[in-house]
């Protein structure tokens, strides 16, 4: 099962790579000799916690593309990819956004949407999905799709991304000056940082990551549930969505990479990390939902 946390991993590089240049170039002089400068290591923050969510963003189907190999549908070569095509179109009309692009990939059941803007969004669906599937199910999938993309759901990730990675420069760099400011309070030769803020920093970022990550997480769980009764907007009913999550539930769903992942029709199920609720509990949702509108 691939795991590699794509999103997470840019985050984290693009957070590395300012943070080395600004220390080269001296521009994380928050830390003085009368102590931390809250505004500008507020200031840094969320420079350093934005950029790498924004990268992600603008990447995104770039990435989607090249990592799960999308074949992008430009004129259609059968009757399927056709009937694919129409699909995301009527239910793109009907959403109110433009139509995106859409694409299959070869893979066990599953089906994503990215892109940074509404407007310009990339729908693709797996191989798997297509032969395991009735085609009322799969356009519940695609009706899910289109929702999280009619919904903004990218850039809300990515807001909320960037919130996060802000509070942990912050909240590492400040807790880190105060340790180091302890362990050399009878060392008054040098204004600069030592090695207790450079490894309470570190270890903080990874503690403080984790966190954030489960906060990230539960937002993304509670997306779901708009998209799967999106969904059922755009098809006028909860039945098919709720029989497309039930046959989801006996299949073995394909895994995306972790900046893809938030955005499918299924993710890791059951843990504080997974970008997707239990499918017994949109199920649930969904029929509660039916009993409302009768």
């Amino acid at each position: 099962m691939k795991r590699i946390a794509l999103f997470l991993a840019t985050n984290i590089a693009v957070m590395v790579v300012i943070g080395l240049i600004t220390s080269i170039f001296g521009l994380n002089r928050f830390i003085g000799p009368n102590g931390v400068d809250v505004a500008t290591l507020m200031g840094y923050s969320l420079v350093v916690g934005f950029a790498g969510a924004t990268i992600s963003l603008l990447m995104s189907k770039t990435v989607a593309k090249t990592s799960m190999g999308v074949k992008i549908i430009n004129q259609p070569q059968n009757a399927d990819e056709a009937w694919i095509v129409e699909t995301v179109r009527r239910f793109a009309d009907k959403a109110g956004i433009d139509m995106p692009e859409v694409g299959i990939y070869q893979g066990e059941p599953n089906a994503f949407a990215t892109g940074a803007f509404k407007n310009s969004a990339l729908v693709a669906v797996s191989t798997g999905l297509l032969q395991g599937m009735t085609r009322e199910e799969i356009e519940a999938v695609i009706g899910h799709e289109i929702a999280h993309v009619a919904n903004g759901d990218m850039v809300t990730m990515t807001l909320i991304q960037g919130v996060m990675n802000t509070f942990v420069v912050f909240l590492s760099r400040l807790i880190g000056t105060l340790i180091d400011s302890a362990l050399r309070r009878n060392d008054d030769s040098s204004s600069a940082p030592g090695i207790g803020y450079y490894v309470s920093t570190v270890v903080l970022d990874v503690l403080f990551g984790f966190l954030a990550g489960i906060i990230v997480a539960w937002f993304s769980r509670q997306r779901e549930f708009r998209a799967d009764a999106g969904s059922a907007e755009l098809m006028g009913q909860s039945q098919s969505m709720t029989r497309a999550l039930q046959r989801l539930g006996g299949m073995h769903a394909g895994a995306l990479p972790e900046n893809m992942q938030a955005m499918g029709i299924t993710g890791q199920i059951g843990k504080l990390f997974s970008s997707h609720p239990p499918i017994e509990e949109r199920i649930a949702a969904l029929q509660a939902r039916q009993q409302m509108q009768r």
